[in-house]
């Protein structure tokens, strides 16, 4: 039995079995849903991340940390323009079709922007002026990782299509495992050079994915898919390539603007928050991924109710961020040290727009299913606009605090209009004649 098949069965047999047997069977089917696959992914990553922050700023200075952040900033930001907004676009276009297929189908759309990359990173390395240029070597890393990451999110999206969300999962114990064993030994060496650091997170994030890639890859495999898919997942996708690179901007802009309105120091203490109050908003990130197709579905039939939806969301953050916050400002100098002590004035802020930012993925994600792929772009640019605009205000002032209010702006400021941007459809739809 295929794993969409055991999802699919399991209420079944739920509902047979004796009332005793109910809340074991409904467990069951819970664990085996694949957004609490994606969840423990997350979780993951997110306690590896920890680990890894931890021994970062154990083994480098504020400042080699900041020029770590600095790069992992660019790298994701390359990586968006890598995927061009298809992740989404993808899970919604491509049904019962296997592995291999989607895998195809993915490569081909992945490689038009891969070129323009690689062109464009050589071009950088050739004329860039002497005090921009980084090197051929911090060039080399960035195209790697982003090209690791940009596969890696593929994976993610063809296992949710194909109903292989295990195998992502595996890949991605198997890839934290790998990363946080290159990291120790990079602590016992006394590595300091951020590039040794940045190369670990390459070699940890591509060698599992592309050994599942095989795997895939090696399962039988009807005739590809028609191009037309590809060319409906595209449209789509750039439709909401403003969406996900104005997210992205939006959740890595302060990390940019630091060490050039203030320091790399600055940045290596504000990077050590703000990598884990953004562990706040992954379940329901996750929670939202998964449920897209779900939502769509039930608004196709007329019955999808938001607001339960956004309200459960919004008491999750309620619960969990005062315990993050508190937790995370008792525990920064016994985890980072002394010197990284100043970093406590950004914990509150920074936890609350965490929050903000978590309940703005369930609303968007359900303006996503209802069709209004335009309001989430909006939403996004809006965020991003609001809070590059406080950066520039706030960071020159007031450092890392500015900072950290700027993104407590911004993230308010796209929940704000995905609220607004909701309520305002639905009532639009309620006075549309049946």
């Amino acid at each position: 039995m295929s794993e969409l098949q055991a999802e699919r069965a399991t209420p079944q047999a739920g509902t047979a079995a004796a009332p005793r047997g109910r809340p074991a069977a409904w467990l069951t089917a819970q664990l085996r849903e694949p957004y609490v696959k994606l969840l423990a992914s997350q979780v993951l990553t997110g306690g590896v991340a920890l680990a890894a922050n931890v021994l970062m700023v154990r083994a480098l200075s504020p400042s080699g940390r900041g020029e770590v952040a600095l790069i992992l900033q660019v790298v994701y930001l390359a990586t968006q323009v890598l995927l061009l907004g298809t992740e989404r676009s993808f899970v919604a276009s491509y049904h019962a079709v296997t592995p291999a297929a989607a895998v195809r189908a993915y490569a081909r759309l992945l490689v038009v922007p891969g070129g323009l990359t690689l062109a464009v990173a050589a071009g950088f390395a050739v004329l860039a002026p002497d005090r921009l240029d980084p090197g051929t070597l911090i060039i080399a890393l960035i195209v790697g990782y982003a090209a690791a990451e940009a596969t890696s999110l593929a994976t993610r999206a063809i296992a949710i299509c194909v109903g292989r969300v295990r195998d992502f999962l595996y890949a991605r114990i198997i890839e934290s495992l790998l990363l946080l064993a290159l990291l120790v030994t990079l602590f016992v060496a006394g590595a300091t050079h951020p590039a040794v650091w940045i190369l670990a997170y390459l070699i940890s994030g591509a060698v599992p994915t592309l050994a599942y890639l095989i795997v895939w890859l090696r399962l039988p495999a009807p005739a590809a898919p028609p191009l037309a898919h590809n060319r409906t997942v595209r449209r789509e996708g750039l439709a909401l390539f403003p969406a996900a690179l104005s997210n992205m901007a939006m959740l890595r802009a302060d990390r940019l603007a630091l060490p050039v309105l203030a320091s790399t120091s600055a940045l290596g203490l504000y990077a050590a928050v703000a990598t884990m109050t953004e562990l706040l908003a992954w379940p329901l990130r996750a929670y939202a991924d998964s449920r897209l197709g779900k939502w769509r579905a039930t608004h196709r039939e007329g019955a999808l109710d938001t607001r339960p939806i956004v309200t459960a969301a919004a008491v999750y953050c309620l619960v969990v961020a005062p315990l993050a916050a508190g937790a995370l400002y008792l525990l920064i100098v016994p985890l980072f040290g002394a010197q990284y002590a100043p970093a406590k004035v950004v914990v509150l802020p920074l936890v609350a727009a965490a929050g903000l930012y978590a309940v703005s993925r369930i609303s968007l994600g359900l303006l996503i299913a209802r069709g209004h792929s335009a309001l989430v772009s909006a939403a996004e640019i809006t965020g991003f606009a609001i809070s590059f605009a406080a950066y520039l205000l706030l960071i020159p002032p007031y450092g890392i605090l500015g900072a950290a209010y700027g993104s407590l702006l911004g993230y308010g400021s796209c929940l704000l209009f995905a609220l607004v941007a909701s309520r305002l459809t639905r009532d639009r739809a309620g006075r549309e004649p049946a």
